[in-house]
Parts: C-alpha cells; sequence; structure tokens
C-alpha cells in the first residue's frame, strides 16, 4: 500500500516566559500580583490547543490520509518500512494494487494482516499531543535513535528547528581563528599589556629573568613603561600540580576570594570546605559546613565582598548563609528565596521545594543575593529584611547563570538560559517587566556567564561548546529580540549522554557576540569560564574548564595560549579500592570509561595575586570521585625543592594520607578487587529524598 507524505511543518512562537510565573512582581506598582500557580516540578501534558502541537500536527489535505494513533489502532500489527517512499503504490502477492489512503488494516479470516507504516509516520505518532513532551529531554539524539538517519531533514526537536545536517566531508562555518575583534581588544590596552615594537622587530629575550633584569637596571623604554603587566601575564600555571586534594565526592565548584586570602569547594556529598590561602602554595584548612537535605548536590556558592559569609545552594528553593570564621560553630542560616512578604509560605514548609536554584552572587554590597533557577525565573533576595524584593520571570527554560554587571552597582543583572539567550537586566527601568537587551548568538544552552566587572564585558560558556565574548554596548535591542523565536535557531542538543557533532553547527545569524573561543567540551555538566584576574594576569586571558579533563587559556584573539592538562596531572593518583561496583553506576559511556581514570574539570579559578590556578574536577575511576588541584608557574620545570613537594596528595582536610599514596597490586597479594579502604573507596552520594537524579542532570 503507498505511505502517505510526511507533514512539512513549523516551529510556532516561544512561550510566553510571563506564563511560568507563580507570582509576577510588578515593578509599577511595587507589589507582588497572584497567578494561577503553576508547579513548574511538575508534568504538563500538551493541550491540543499548544502551539507547539503545531510542528507534528499533519495539513488538512493530509489529515483524511493519516490514520491517527488515537483513532484506535488496537489490534493492528505494524511493520516498519524503512526506506524513503513518499507515495506511491506497490504490488502485492495477489496482484492487487493497494489504494493510496488511510492504513487500515486487512483481515486475513479474523486475524488482521500487517500494516506497513513509514518512520515519518511513526515520528508524527510520537509527536502527537502529550507524546512529544515525554520525549523532549532526549532531543534529536532519540529521534535518531528510532529510525532517523544522520542526514534526515527533521524539521523539529527539543526546544526548536533541527537543521538538515552538512554533507559529510564539509567543514563547519565556525568564526575564524584569530579573531580580527578580539586582535583589536589585545591591542587597546583594556586587556592586558603588549609588546614594545622595538623588542619584537630585534627579537629580544622575552623570558622573565631578562624582564626582571631589565626592570631593575631601568633599561624600559621611557615609551613603555608596563614591564610588571609584561612579566605577571607571562607567569602561566603548568599541568604538573603542586597537591592533589582528593574528596570522595564529585567537586562541582571553587573559587578563590577577591583578596586571595579565602578558597571554598563544593561537593557532592553536600559540604562546602573552606580553606585559608593567604599563602597560596600552602594552603590550611578552615572549616565545613553542611547543606542538610540537599538535593543530588550542592549547586552553586558565592563568598560575600567582605569574605564574613558563604552562600551556597541545592536543587532546593532555601540558600544556605554560613559564617566563614573558623571559631563559628553555629548553624547556617535558611534564606526562603519562596518568601516574598506578605503572603503565607506553609506548603513551601517541611524541606519541599518549589524550585530548585542553579546559580547564586552576592552583589558588591554584600546586601542581595541574586538567584537563578529551574522555574525559569531570577530571584533578586534582600539578606537584611529575609525576603525576595524581585521575581523576573525572564526566560522559558532553566535559569543556569546568573551575575551582577558591575562590582560597585546592584543595578545590571546578567542571566544566561537553556534557551540559549543571554539577558540584561537593569532593575533602575523595569517598569515594563523587559530585559534591558539580549546577547544572541549561542546556538544551543548556555551553561555560566562570568562577568568582568567594569560593566561592559560579559564572558559565557555554551553547550554548543563556544565560548563568547560580549560587550554591553553590542547588545540585541528588546523590539528587535521579542521578534525572534530562540527555538529556530537551536537543535536542542542533551550534553549529558554524548558527544556534540559538528555536523549539527550552524552559526546563529544574529549573533552579536565579539569573539568566539573553541577547543574546549562542554559537556556531562555545566561548565564554568572566566576572565583572567588583573593582578595576577593583567586581565590578559579567559579560562574554562573542560570535559576532556584540562583547563583551557586564551588568548582575546581566540588563540589557545595553554592548556593545563589536570589528568595527566592526577591520574592514578587514588587507589581503586572496591568501588568498582559504584563507579558504574557513575559512569556515562561504555565500559572501558567506567574502568579508567576519567577526568572532568567543571570549574577553575586563578588566584587573584599569584601565578595559580586551583581546578575542581569529577576525577577518578568512572569519575565517581573529586580532586581540587593546585597548579602555579614553574618555568617548566619537572619537580620543585620547595616544600610541599610537587604531586602532593592529601585528603580533604589537607591531612597527609598514607593510603593515597598505596597501590593495590601490592599489598600482600591482594588484587585490587579485594583491596578495602572504606575511607577512600569511590562511593556515591545518596541525598535525602533523592528519588530522580537525572531529572535535574549532572
Amino acid at each position: 500500500m503507498t505511505t502517505p507524505s510526511e507533514a512539512n511543518s513549523g516551529r510556532g512562537a516561544s512561550p510566553d516566559p510571563a506564563s511560568h510565573a507563580a507570582n509576577v512582581y510588578d515593578a509599577a506598582e511595587g507589589e507582588w500580583e497572584d497567578e494561577l500557580d503553576n508547579d513548574d516540578m511538575d508534568f504538563e501534558p500538551t493541550t491540543e490547543d499548544s502551539e507547539d502541537i503545531e510542528f507534528f500536527e499533519a495539513t488538512e489535505d493530509e489529515e483524511d490520509e493519516f490514520h491517527d494513533a488515537e483513532a484506535g489502532i488496537s489490534g493492528v500489527e505494524i511493520e516498519f518500512s524503512m526506506d524513503d517512499g513518499e507515495s506511491g503504490s506497490q504490488d502485492h502477492d495477489d496482484g492487487n494494487d493497494t489504494e493510496t489512503g488511510t492504513p487500515h488494516a486487512r483481515l486475513v479470516g479474523s486475524v488482521p494482516a500487517p500494516v506497513q507504516v513509514s518512520r515519518n509516520q511513526i515520528l508524527q505518532l510520537l509527536g502527537h499531543a502529550g507524546l512529544r513532551r515525554i520525549f523532549a529531554d532526549h532531543g534529536g539524539a532519540g529521534l535518531r535513535a528510532i529510525g532517523v538517519d544522520d542526514d534526515d531533514d527533521l524539521e523539529g526537536g527539543y526546544g526548536g528547528v533541527r537543521r538538515r545536517r552538512r554533507p559529510r566531508g564539509t567543514k563547519p562555518n565556525y568564526p575564524p581563528i584569530p579573531s580580527e575583534a578580539g586582535s583589536k581588544l589585545m591591542q587597546s590596552g583594556t586587556f592586558g599589556s603588549n609588546e614594545y615594537y622595538q623588542d619584537m622587530l630585534k627579537k629580544r629575550n622575552k623570558k622573565v629573568p631578562r624582564r626582571l633584569l631589565a626592570r631593575e637596571l631601568g633599561l624600559e623604554s621611557a615609551h613603555f613603561k608596563r614591564p610588571n603587566g609584561l612579566i605577571s601575564q607571562s607567569l602561566i600555571p603548568s599541568s604538573n600540580a603542586d597537591t592533589i586534594i582528593h574528596y570522595n565526592a564529585r567537586c562541582y565548584s571553587g573559587q578563590f576570594s577577591d583578596d586571595g586570602n579565602f578558597f571554598f569547594s563544593c561537593a557532592q556529598d553536600f559540604k562546602v570546605r573552606m580553606y585559608d590561602t593567604s599563602n597560596p602554595y600552602r594552603w590550611k584548612y578552615y572549616k565545613t559546613v553542611d547543606y542538610h537535605y540537599g538535593q543530588w548536590t550542592i549547586t552553586d556558592a558565592s563568598l560575600s565582598p567582605d569574605n564574613r559569609y558563604l552562600a551556597y545552594s541545592s536543587i532546593r528553593s532555601t540558600v544556605c548563609l554560613a559564617a566563614t570564621d573558623p571559631d563559628d560553630r553555629s548553624e547556617p542560616s535558611h534564606l526562603d528565596f519562596t518568601n516574598t512578604g506578605g503572603r503565607s509560605n506553609a506548603r513551601y514548609g517541611g524541606g519541599y521545594s518549589h524550585f530548585g536554584i542553579w546559580s547564586i552572587r552576592f552583589s558588591g554590597d554584600g546586601r542581595e543575593i541574586v538567584a537563578g533557577t529551574n522555574d525559569h525565573t531570577i530571584y533578586v533576595y534582600d539578606i537584611e529584611s529575609r525576603q525576595s524584593i524581585l521575581k523576573i520571570p525572564g526566560h522559558s527554560d532553566d535559569v543556569n547563570a546568573v551575575c551582577f554587571g558591575d562590582t560597585s552597582s546592584p543595578h545590571i543583572l546578567y542571566s544566561g538560559s537553556d534557551d540559549t539567550l543571554i539577558k540584561v537586566w537593569d532593575r533602575r527601568s523595569m517598569g515594563d517587566s523587559r530585559e534591558a537587551g539580549v546577547f544572541m548568538g549561542h546556538t544551543e544552552g548556555v551553561t555560566y556567564v562570568d562577568s568582568k566587572g567594569d560593566g561592559r564585558y560579559v564572558l559565557s560558556n555554551g553547550k554548543d561548546q563556544l565560548m563568547k565574548l560580549w560587550d554591553l554596548r553590542k547588545m540585541m535591542p528588546t523590539e528587535k529580540a521579542s521578534e525572534l523565536n530562540p527555538g529556530h535557531f537551536t537543535t536542542g542538543f542533551d550534553y549529558r549522554f554524548g558527544p556534540y557533532s559538528e555536523q549539527d553547527y550552524e552559526p546563529h545569524p544574529y549573533d552579536c557576540s565579539l569573539v568566539t573561543f573553541r577547543g574546549h567540551s562542554v559537556l556531562k555538566t555545566l561548565i564554568r569560564c572566566h576572565f583572567s584576574p588583573p593582578g595576577s594576569t593583567d586581565s590578559r586571558y579567559v579560562y574554562s574548564g573542560s570535559e576532556d579533563g584540562s583547563v583551557y587559556i586564551y588568548n582575546l584573539d581566540a588563540t589557545l595560549k595553554k592548556k593545563v592538562d589536570v589528568n595527566g596531572a592526577t591520574h592514578g593518583s587514588r587507589p581503586r579500592g572496591d568501588a568498582d561496583s559504584w563507579t558504574a553506576s557513575y559512569a556515562m559511556d561504555d565500559r572501558r570509561t567506567r574502568d579508567s581514570w576519567t577526568t572532568c574539570v567543571r570549574d577553575a579559578s586563578w588566584h587573584p595575586n599569584a601565578p595559580v590556578i586551583a581546578a575542581t574536577s569529577w576525577n577518578g575511576y568512572g569519575m565517581s570521585t573529586g580532586t581540587c588541584t593546585l597548579h602555579s608557574w614553574n618555568d617548566g620545570a619537572e619537580d620543585d625543592e620547595g616544600e610541599p613537594k610537587m604531586g602532593t596528595r592529601v585528603d580533604q582536610q589537607l591531612s597527609h594520607d598514607e593510603d593515597l599514596y598505596d597501590d593495590p597490586n601490592t599489598r600482600g597479594g591482594r588484587g585490587p578487587g579485594r583491596y578495602t579502604r572504606s575511607r577512600l573507596r569511590s562511593r556515591r552520594v545518596i541525598a535525602a529524598d533523592d528519588e530522580d537524579d537525572d531529572e535535574f542532570g549532572w
């Protein structure tokens, strides 16, 4: 019989972000307006009136040809037709030609005969009504898994239009490297110092001892008085690790304080460890604070400007606020972001999460905390009044990253979301509750946003495997951005379960970024990126973690300055123990990956005053444990005469542990499978109420 052709369909307009909010703050009236409760944690089936259903709906001309799944195909055996025939007739053994029409079952006696259905019809069936929502989390990869070849043209997918893949052998149209705009920034003096042209012409020795000698002897040119900047930006940390701090759970983030005297690391065991780093080469353990009843992991943490308080979050609506004083043993305060003032919050009690928080940041004055959540909303919380003073339902997907634009002012906010957009918010002009502008250019979700702190430059990481630099003066106006549907420029790539194919990449037609950096991998988790500090690098570089186990350091012209190999520095630095049964539950790839030492650098922090980088990683056999590694500049030396020795292994409280140096293959004939050290084994950390881990990703 003849199979009908697949309907050509488009993607409807993106849903109104305001529809996701349970309560909306009216900036003009200065109060909260109650709307219908809409708990984003609950499943909402797509209705027949939904605009999104247009994607899989058949046209009027085809409704008579296509037999709807809901019309009742019970008892009918379906055969998959894997050919690409769209229409026409097929010859059967009985010599009769089948009619073009609805694929009803033919009865042979009392048994229904098989019905032949094309794969395009199956896709339409799967996309009907609420079924498309069920398969949304797997995006294009899920569609390919049910029979769609690489070259098939699918106009649809999670979050937008799945574009036709380029023919094999053709290269993706990435922005050129080096970047012309980035080269101009490097020459402008805003991002570091530049070589004196006579030194470049004469190819003078640029090593650090030569620069120090020239500075001491006053040999620098009278027209070129920036030797300190050139020296500091040339001190790039090496791959060799000075110290390897081992954790029994994955590390999700770690950052130095602005003055460099403090460092914190967040792990999946719901603990935040604090360290005294006033001597950046010899850390001291400070204290540990917990997040009781957290969900899945600690997602983020932020230190107050005066270093007195640390705020940290989980996938819940409560942020913990703990004192950093090691002598203060009091329990952390709990900041309920659902508290908007003047309303009963009884239904949020008892540890129930109305939404989860992905990202938090202190304001420059330490009075407020901004948060990005999985209910597509940005919250601003006032610490003194203990309530949320602003709620902005500004995105159509999870808000993975937020930050303040200027350290001296709390008015400008940035937010990055899985809807691929970075939005700029000016709290002084939000009478219409709209953003001040939009950065459009990522073709997949945004994982992190970092501000240079000057109110002008912004850096972002995306699931399209790109890092982008933005200029506030070049953002897209709200009026123009509102006319575009970001879903039309994305494939909805799910970065958690597989590599990103360059064949899927197409440049964004409305990209307003200055520079695009590529080479690192943004897979498995929300990997972070940062500007290098002005003190220790003269703001010369940008850098990012990577799923391949390295820290990538880029020049502003998008060329790679250096790659810090964390995986190579830590490989085999702790015994496997008896953790094989646990690592299998964590591994996301094949058996080879589960049995091997694997590293994913999720975050990295450059010390503000010393040539030191601290990298926090998922690290170990099957990536079931974590490390924080300290990398410093050592002028290429493989070892160091100082103390502690390079490659020193310590536990999470910086204590020496002989178990970390044990080789299980040499312990009294006992093999790796029988070697047991409970404190070191790679074990999964189970959280309270941890019922559905995969719902929130990694």
